[in-house]
């Protein structure tokens, strides 16, 4: 057996989440590889809408364990909350959810340091969520972090007061002490209810069933243009958002990939700071955003809205190896006349089709196409022989030009506004 991968091919915020519970009742383990609680994955099926920050978004679904993986970083205040909302939805959390020991810890120092970082860049800032993210994987790999294993040792409250004196020699004068002391108490309470959850070796884990023959989903976070090496840097997040992140936050070997599912809306969005080629910062970019309700799932922040963006997906579908795509919130173009489609960037003076090194301090003009809108109501539609041929137009034009199959269409944000391509 091989580990599929899910992932976002934008900026993140494609709709990974609602994926990932369609596709669930197919596989054995959903398994998240990287990030941490700055992510929001939304789910909406009967009635209801949960948004997932840590634990994978197979949860809802019976029969299916879920794995926290290694190259997941863990806020405990915010996973207990997690855990506890969706216990309150009737789900039995402890029996079918799984934390790797190697995955890293969030302090509350790591939170305070992202808040100070931010704080100090001014106009610069990269418009960091302030979750403690970026600080935690920094210790990470500057051989500092703990990690939930860490909390098995009879010497972990030595280990945490190291760290966080490290941490404090840093902030130096700032002003940290009352969020300290309001965090802490809290974190450790936090860390004591996780007890519940079992800890695993989850290289080991994970490789054992796909030896047993188990079918393996990894779930990622964020999204492809958002990759520490290979998105628009450093406004970016802190750790691989593609499909080599699988191997490095799971313990999978590359040839044990099979197929890569990239997930991308119809249009763009983006939120936060960094550059933004194809961003409507206007009437037609504040209508999207009403219409598609684009406002981030964790931070609540105005997501930025843009046509679609080809030179950007092709780079996406290129790094990750996407075999299969699957295209979210086409019913939010629904009431367009005509779409844009961002076919290439003009970089002084000369026209081109790929994705830069750098397009941060470059005046980029995307270059449109203008294609014809189905201007019909598309959430109601169950099988695409029913879609208007605009839609269908639509469709085969993406395809024809990223090389890879649409395979799953959505069409709303509920679980059953989803067809799925033969």
């Amino acid at each position: 057996m091989k580990v599929d991968v899910l992932l976002g091919l934008q900026w993140g915020d494609e709709g990974k989440g609602k994926i990932v519970d369609v596709v669930t009742p197919d596989y054995n383990i959903i398994a998240r590889f990287q990030g941490g609680p700055n992510a929001g994955h939304t789910l909406i099926f009967e009635g209801q809408k949960q948004v997932l920050h840590t634990i994978p978004s197979g949860i809802f679904r019976k029969n299916t364990v879920n794995v926290i993986g290694n190259g997941v970083v863990i806020d405990p205040i915010t996973l207990k909350a997690e855990i506890e909302a969706i216990e309150a939805k009737g789900v039995d959390v402890a029996s079918n959810l799984m934390i790797s020991r190697k995955a890293h810890l969030i302090l509350p120092t790591h939170k305070i340091l992202d808040k100070y970082s931010e704080e100090s860049k001014g106009k610069k800032k990269i418009g960091s969520t302030l979750k403690g993210i970026g600080p935690t994987y920094m210790d990470k790999t500057g051989r500092n972090g703990l990690r939930m294993g860490d909390t098995e040792s009879p010497n972990f409250k030595a280990k945490y007061n190291a760290l966080v004196e490290k941490h404090q020699n840093i902030l130096g004068d700032y002003d940290y002490q009352n969020i300290l002391n309001e965090f802490e108490s809290v974190w450790f309470e936090a860390l004591e209810f996780l007890k519940k959850i079992p800890l695993i070796d989850s290289e080991h884990y994970i490789n054992q069933a796909i030896k047993d023959g188990k079918k393996v989903l990894a779930e990622g976070a964020q999204g492809t243009m958002l990759d520490i090496d290979f998105g628009t840097y450093p406004f970016v997040t802190s750790s691989n958002t593609i499909t080599a992140g699988t191997c490095t936050g799971l313990g999978v070997a590359p040839n044990r990939i099979g197929d890569v599912i990239g997930i991308f809306k119809a249009y763009c969005t983006r939120v936060g700071s960094g550059p933004f080629p194809t961003e409507l910062d206007n009437e037609i970019g504040e209508e999207i955003r009403k219409i598609g309700h684009e406002y981030g799932a964790t931070t609540g922040r105005d997501r930025r809205c843009g046509w679609i963006d080809l030179p950007a997906l092709k780079y996406a579908c290129m790094v990750n190896g996407a075999t299969k795509l699957a295209m979210m919130k086409a019913d939010v173009l629904d009431k367009f006349e005509t779409i844009q489609v961002c076919t290439h960037y003009e970089i002084n003076g000369e026209k081109v089709d790929y994705f830069p090194y750098d397009i941060t301090d470059l005046e980029i003009t995307p270059v449109y196409k203008e294609v014809k809108g189905w201007n019909k109501d598309l959430t109601q539609l169950q099988d695409l022989k029913d879609a208007p041929q605009e839609f269908l137009d639509y469709i085969a034009y993406l395809e024809s030009e990223l090389h890879v199959p649409i395979s799953i269409v959505s069409v709303g944000p509920d679980r059953a506004q989803t067809i799925i391509r033969s």
